[in-house]
């Protein structure tokens, strides 16, 4: 299924729930952000190949590489092949697991990369490139008894630690090794209390590797794209900060959607609407604490039960993520400015009470929960609906987060009929008939604004404004949550308008018409992901699995997509790996699998 193309962001992932690292395709750590997914990087290479800062491995020019992940894990492996000195492979991972102990999760900030030799003696010399804090402190190192530790010349309270079995002196001055056996390289975060000897790696690495193993043996099984499901769960699955059950949308900031454009944004925070889509697609393939951990996450976001909601937070659920630029970094292919902090949280955005509803619904209409705990979330739901009753006729910025204007997006109005009509469902399973009866009534009182104002007859298809006639991807989500049916002649012929209109070079454009930065000009993933629903449920089944086997291969390597693709190169642009993408993926996936079970969710 691949194609021939520029790939610029050929990279696999590894994490452990609490932050991640990058791997080039030739093994190098190029984004490390310690001791969290929103810290400070401590290997930047991705935005600025000579300043950013890497770990990796310098090889003669007859070496060959390749990667892949060892099976069912998020265990990489990067193999390095010469026919005259030999081969060696690299295991990298963060360490996951639960202790014998105390049954609590083990995840510290830290990296393992185990050499293993293959054959021969092959030669390397390690490239340790430390930069840290975003590259903008200089450091120095301290070679101790143990380890090396690399200080800010900033902040020399600012550390971070390399253990190595290979030579110190010989890493730090990028000396040739001959490996004769195995090795290994850790970067902590914390100085350790143990000794990390090449036993302890293969330990960490063991307890890692049957955690993997275990997570995806709990997992739904399918025979059509089950690869390709496989590895999107075990992305959304890194993408979950384990300590309060937050999802973030993706762990680089400042990969451009266009190369050399402005859109560049920092996706390490935790979006209401990509979360909770994301948590429906785990919960539905059998994951239930991940589920859970998201609803302590939004219980915790609300000091009382009258504050309001953000579209997004930070992980810990921060209410304040304060937009500055760092101008020492180049960007990904010169492209700035490179971003930390995100000013869409003072965004309103109607549609993200939508998602967020039907999560809660399709959670608590699936598992039995203490009386305690379903009080406390039907506090939250009355919240919610009390909130989309008073502003669902309000403007707002809309699914793409416009900057520069807000207007009646028919996608925010039936994401808000979305949330009313899973209130008064949730209401309902309570015998609640006073609450189930009220929020079905202003249900009711959207949809019909929505087909008085949003139906374009000039157009042939719902538009996405009430006051244009543009199209928008998004309007292709209201039959999976239940707004309207797939033969709805309306919605028949919007799917139709869209693919026609909105398609180009094989890919979907999110919207043609022109925002704050411009006009769009790359294809956004999950949009292609949902055309492909649209045609399939439409009655062009063949159309569909020929657009969704295009998409697959559109991924890189290792399966892994970004946010966007360039419509002529079908190089993979914007943040890495999305968890948009990723969830869209295996939905769009489950349509060639058990037809008569997708989305049974969505519609109670």
């Amino acid at each position: 299924m691949k194609t021939d193309r520029i790939e610029n962001l050929n990279y696999g992932i590894v994490g452990n729930g609490r932050t991640a690292a990058l791997i080039s395709e030739t093994g190098s750590v190029d984004w490390f952000c310690v001791p969290d997914f929103d810290s400070p990087s401590i290997f930047a290479r991705i935005l600025d190949k000579e300043k950013g800062g890497c770990l990796g491995f310098l090889v003669g020019d007859g070496y060959r590489i390749s990667q892949t992940y060892v099976e069912h894990t998020n265990i990489l492996l990067t193999t390095f092949t010469n026919e005259g000195e030999g081969s060696f492979e690299v295991f990298d991972f963060m360490p996951l697991y639960r202790t014998f102990d105390t049954g609590k999760r083990y995840m510290p900030a830290e990296l393992y990369r185990l050499i293993h030799v293959k054959s021969g003696s092959p030669r390397i010399r390690v490239d340790f490139a430390p930069k840290l804090n975003y590259a903008r402190d200089d450091v120095s190192f301290k070679v101790e008894n143990d380890h090396i530790k690399v200080i800010s010349s900033q902040n020399n309270k600012d550390t971070v630690y390399l253990y190595s079995t290979l030579d110190f002196r010989s890493i730090l001055e990028k000396k040739e090794i001959i490996l004769t056996g195995d090795q290994s390289l850790m970067v902590s975060y914390n100085q350790k209390l143990i000794d990390v000897t090449l036993d302890r790696v293969r330990l960490e690495y063991s307890r890692t590797k049957v955690y993997w193993l275990n997570w995806t043996i709990r997992s739904k099984k399918f025979s059509k794209y089950g690869d390709y499901i496989e590895r999107s769960m075990l992305v959304l699955s890194l993408l979950s900060y384990r300590r309060t059950g937050a999802i973030v949308a993706a762990v680089t900031t400042g990969i451009p959607e266009t190369p050399g454009g402005v859109r560049n944004w920092d996706y390490r925070y935790c979006w209401l609407r990509d979360a909770s889509m994301s948590i429906e697609t785990l919960l539905q393939l059998g994951h239930r604490n991940s589920a859970g951990r998201f609803m302590d996450f939004i219980q915790g976001i609300l000091r009382s039960k009258y504050d309001r909601f953000q579209i997004i937070y930070g992980i810990r659920g921060e209410t304040k993520l304060t937009e500055t630029e760092l101008t020492n970094l180049r960007g990904f292919r010169d492209s700035r400015p490179v971003r930390i902090g995100n000013e869409a949280y003072q965004q309103k955005q109607n549609d993200s009470y939508g998602y967020l509803m039907n999560m809660i619904y399709s959670y608590y209409s699936t598992f039995q929960v203490p009386l305690d705990e379903i009080e406390d979330m039907f506090e939250v739901v009355k919240h919610l609906s009390r909130i989309v009753t008073e502003e669902w006729r309000d403007k707002d910025s809309g699914i793409w987060e416009m900057r520069g204007k807000k207007a009646h997006f028919v996608s925010s109005k039936v994401m808000s009929w979305v949330a009313l009509d899973r209130a008064s469902k949730f209401a309902a399973m309570l015998h609640r008939e006073d609450y189930t009866t009220r929020y079905a009534e202003e249900a009711k009182r959207i949809r019909e604004d929505i087909f008085r104002n949003g139906w374009k007859e000039g157009i042939q298809s719902f538009s996405q404004t009430y006051d244009n006639e543009e199209l928008d991807a998004s309007l292709l989500l209201m039959e999976p949550y239940g707004f309207i049916d797939a033969g709805d002649e309306r919605y028949v012929k919007t799917v139709n308008t869209i693919y026609e209109k909105l398609s180009y070079k094989g890919l979907l454009f999110r919207y043609r018409d022109e925002d704050d930065f411009g006009t769009p000009s790359s294809a956004f993933v999950v949009c292609s992901f949902w055309m492909v629903r649209g045609l399939f449920v439409t009655g062009r089944k063949e159309e569909a699995r020929s657009l969704f086997e295009r998409l697959l291969g559109y991924s890189n390597h290792l399966k892994l997509f970004s946010e966007d693709i360039d419509f002529d190169t079908k190089e993979l642009l914007g943040n890495f790996p999305q968890a948009y993408s990723h969830l869209a993926l295996i939905d769009t996936a489950l349509l060639f699998t058990e037809e008569k079970e997708v989305y049974k969710f969505l519609k109670p």
